[in-house]
């Protein structure tokens, strides 16, 4: 389904939401990813009305990856659940992992290439700036950055 997806041309927004609508749990009214869009399943994978994933997305969904309505993921945004053991070297190299869930808050804005680690929610009219990490929570209505995202201000 992806390699579909990812074929359709610029103007075939039709074939797309219907290719997502098949693919995701939920993919809202007036909602839209571009290609090329990757993901682990599609089936963990919920996308709120309204909402608009740019060029060159990764949602990994080992877990359920929760986005609201009107948010904004720009290019090259990575949503990733998988976690391995950190502590635990035998377990790591035997390939043992568990996963947490993404959720994103309605009306926020993931900037270009936003890195989003398993586990996190951000909040509700929360913007990350381009290139963050974000590797714990984001409170409603605040700006953060950097590596790792921390709060820069309220919105």
């Amino acid at each position: 389904m992806l390699d579909r997806f990812n074929a359709t041309g610029a103007d075939d927004d039709v074939a797309r939401r219907r290719i997502l609508e098949e693919l995701l749990a939920k993919f809202g009214p007036g909602a839209s990813v571009l290609p090329r869009f990757q993901c682990s399943y599609g089936a963990l994978i919920s996308i709120g009305a309204n909402s608009f994933v740019n060029n060159d997305a990764l949602f990994m969904d080992d877990a359920v990856i929760a986005v609201g309505d009107d948010v904004r993921i720009g290019p090259r945004a990575q949503l990733l659940t998988a976690l391995h053991p950190m502590e635990d070297h035998e377990q790591r190299r035997a390939g043992w992992e568990r996963t947490a869930p993404i959720v994103i808050g309605d009306n926020a804005w993931l900037g270009g290439g936003v890195i989003v680690c398993p586990g996190v929610t951000v909040g509700e009219n929360a913007v990350i700036g381009a290139g963050s990490v974000v590797i714990r929570d984001i409170p409603d209505h605040v700006f953060a950055a950097g590596n790792p995202a921390r709060m820069i201000r309220r919105l």
